[in-house]
């Protein structure tokens, strides 16, 4: 994973000819906030310990690393990818706003189905897909919204009504996943294989309880944060918009 991203990076830096841009940085930070997601001390938490930290990591996943990744590609690099004609007849047809949003949000619930879910946790490839599912889609939502090709990206009225039914998907599940007993997602009795449980259950008072609602919180709260940021910038562009 680290040997993938630090290729990426340098693939990215090699096209733009190494000048560290505001979007280089960008582009660079959507890398690492992937990798901190995947190879942190925070993967070890998400996938044995704490439902609340596999939440934070699917945020990441999900809401903060598309977005820097589209931020810091280059139009003139979009509109390259998406004029090679396999590329943009793809983009054509997922970058539609309706397609884009229920790919973005039906695989952000689908995983979170407690049987898939805890399908992920026992099975580490069927993991792997789920993340890279999560970045792909994402990144797919994200685009009519992000688009470095100006004439896909949705008009400033357009992605208000894009990102808020967005919120509120994003509260529906958030309230799910906060109100469901502990014990349907695998978390009741980890194997403390690094002997962490009692700084977790004791010192911290991360109960399973309280572990499953900060989780249902995460995805409710900071992802509503995320959206609202998109919807602010809709509205920035909307008013700074010629009459």
């Amino acid at each position: 994973m680290l040997a993938g991203g630090t290729a990426l990076i340098g693939v990215y830096l090699a096209a733009v000819r190494s000048r560290l841009t505001k979007r280089a940085l960008l582009f660079v930070a959507g890398v690492l906030v992937t990798l901190f997601a995947l190879v942190s001390p925070l993967d070890v938490l998400g996938d044995t310990y704490l439902f609340s930290a596999h939440m934070v990591q699917h945020l990441l996943l999900i809401q903060v690393a598309p977005p820097l990744l589209l931020l810091g590609l280059p139009a003139w690099l979009a509109k390259k990818i998406t004029d090679w004609p396999p590329a943009g007849g793809v983009e054509r047809i997922l970058g539609r706003p309706g397609v884009a949003w229920l790919l973005g949000m039906g695989t952000m619930a689908v995983w979170h189905l407690p049987v898939l879910y805890n399908a992920t946790l026992a099975d580490e490839g069927l993991h792997v897909v789920e993340h890279l599912s999560f970045l792909v889609t994402s990144t797919i939502f994200w685009w009519p919204v992000l688009s470095p090709v100006t004439e896909r990206r949705l008009s400033p009225p357009a992605t208000l009504l894009y990102l808020v039914p967005a919120i509120i998907a994003s509260d529906m599940l958030g309230s799910i996943l906060s109100y469901t007993a502990p014990g349907v997602y695998n978390y009741l009795h980890p194997i403390d294989t690094l002997s962490a449980l009692p700084l977790l259950r004791d010192a911290w008072g991360l109960s399973p309880a309280v572990d499953q609602q900060l989780g249902g919180l995460a995805m409710w709260i900071l992802g509503d944060l995320v959206y609202l940021c998109g919807i602010l910038n809709g509205i920035a562009r909307w008013h700074g918009a010629p009459a």
